[in-house]
């Protein structure tokens, strides 16, 4: 199984050829360091420091026959996460989708990834003509409400971290950290957080948590539409709607309210 096209440059190869472990250790369920570097058309060494490197990452493991690898349990982190992110579209996506109804409006299913919103399912209502797809796009967080949502429960390190540099999208985007944690902790007190035209000028979006069964917040759910669509009325009739939408989110991701 050798590998061809590779690209020239010197990192970028090395990336390809330890994913080509990988996938060679996919196939073959184990394998040594020779036989890598046969397949991989590398010599010995070059094989052996790129197996060393996914081994610290626990991306591979020896078995107990030593000298040979298998893939390890790095790898079943990742696929899990990945699994978790569909299973939270296949859950999310019918309530989605009667929210999209019952307000005409768009539906965005949202995660943190990478010091971003992630933007994973999208729903059109019947009142948008022609919507973007958010589907696969990273947003600011500090400039939607979904990404507000999202870490309005994160401590100050964790939020710093998350938030890099705040950039001004438009006039109305909040750039003033200590303006954006008074916020948040607005948003942590009543459960929803509301974006006008602070990402694009003319777009304004509702947005709540969907918590799972630690009751962490896991996700975010907002409706979005033009800004004067979306006076203080509208979002005060749009709000219940998502709110009860995130609710059977979390429901389903087996989240139990706490009692009052």
């Amino acid at each position: 199984m050798r590998t061809t096209n590779r690209p020239a440059s010197g990192t970028v190869q090395s990336v390809d050829r330890a994913v080509t472990i990988l996938e060679l250790l996919a196939v073959h369920g184990t394998a040594g360091v020779t036989q890598l570097a046969r397949e991989l058309g590398v010599h010995k060494s070059t094989a052996s420091r790129l197996v060393a490197a996914l081994e610290r990452r626990r991306l591979v493991e020896q078995v107990e026959d030593r000298g040979h690898y298998r893939l390890g349990v790095g790898v079943l982190k990742l696929a899990g996460a990945t699994t978790a992110r569909l299973d939270l579209a296949q859950e999310a996506r019918p309530v989605c989708r009667r929210l999209a109804a019952d307000t005409g409006e768009t539906v965005n299913l949202a995660v943190l990834s990478g010091g971003a919103v992630l933007y994973v399912d999208q729903v059109s209502g019947t009142s948008t003509l022609s919507s973007y797809n958010w589907v696969g796009q990273h947003i600011p967080i500090h400039a939607s409400s979904n990404g507000k949502v999202l870490v309005s429960e994160l401590d100050g390190t964790e939020l710093t971290r998350m938030l890099g540099e705040l950039v001004a999208y438009t006039p109305s985007t909040v750039t003033d950290r200590a303006l954006l944690e008074d916020e948040l902790a607005q948003v942590r007190q009543r459960g929803f957080a509301v974006a006008t035209d602070e990402l694009d000028v003319g777009l304004t979006a509702v947005a709540a948590p969907v918590r799972d069964a630690h009751g962490d917040v896991v996700a975010s759910v907002s409706v979005s539409g033009p800004s004067f669509r979306f006076d203080e009325a509208r979002i005060a009739e749009i709000l219940p709607l998502v709110r009860t939408a995130t609710t059977e989110i979390s429901s389903r991701l087996a989240h139990v309210p706490p009692e009052r």
